[in-house]
């Protein structure tokens, strides 16, 4: 499997289970727990790829993403109300590291292939990176965690996304440079996070 084809499945399965664990903190039923999980793993994807044109989206193409989230809420649901004492704002914070870590990776990657600019595909990192969580907490009444916590979180995948760009023009290999990138950023963000590092409000 191509590396970055993987970097996106687990980036959406990372997503998906941050909306499971937010849906069942809400007490919401099967079709709650689906769409919220649903928009988690491909809001940002799919804002990523309408502002590139591209079309189909990625999640049409691969109508195997959507039957997989499907599958794993049936999956889910139950047992995440089995653990509901497990379920905690920080294991939500880890969750949503991963996701920023992985989906930014594939968003600037993905339009670096389209032919963007640097910089704009350094935003494009970002969007892919943020805006599922932000649809998220939105669809569950909550004020996106990227806008509330005051912790650097757009920052960290800005950041890691530029990472991995200096990296390709220095022609470092672009599967050490995903994974550099990746890990900066999910580092960044839980560092950040544990040390109450904040960026000012």
């Amino acid at each position: 499997m191509h590396l970055l084809k993987f970097i996106e499945i687990m980036a959406i399965l990372v997503g998906a289970f941050s909306g499971f664990i937010e849906a069942r903190r809400k007490r919401m039923d099967l079709v709650g727990v689906f769409t919220v999980a649903f928009i988690a793993a491909f809001g940002g994807g799919t804002l990523r790829d309408i502002l590139l044109d591209k079309r189909p989206l990625f999640w049409v193409i691969h109508q195997e993403y959507a039957i997989l989230i499907f599958v794993l809420a049936l999956v889910a649901s139950p047992l995440i109300r089995t653990m509901r004492h497990m379920v905690t704002e920080r294991l939500i914070v880890i969750a949503d590291a991963f996701g920023l870590g992985l989906f930014s990776v594939a968003g600037v990657s993905s339009a670096l292939d389209a032919g963007m600019p640097l910089f704009i595909a350094s935003m494009m990192g970002v969007i892919t990176g943020i805006f599922g969580g932000v649809l998220r907490d939105i669809v569950c009444n909550e004020v996106p965690m990227v806008f509330r916590d005051g912790k650097p979180y757009a920052l960290c995948a800005f950041l890691g996304n530029w990472i991995f760009l200096v990296m390709g023009i220095y022609g470092v290999d672009k599967d050490i440079a995903l994974w550099s990138s990746a890990l900066f950023i999910v580092l960044s963000r839980l560092l950040a996070w544990k040390f109450d590092l904040t960026l000012g409000r």
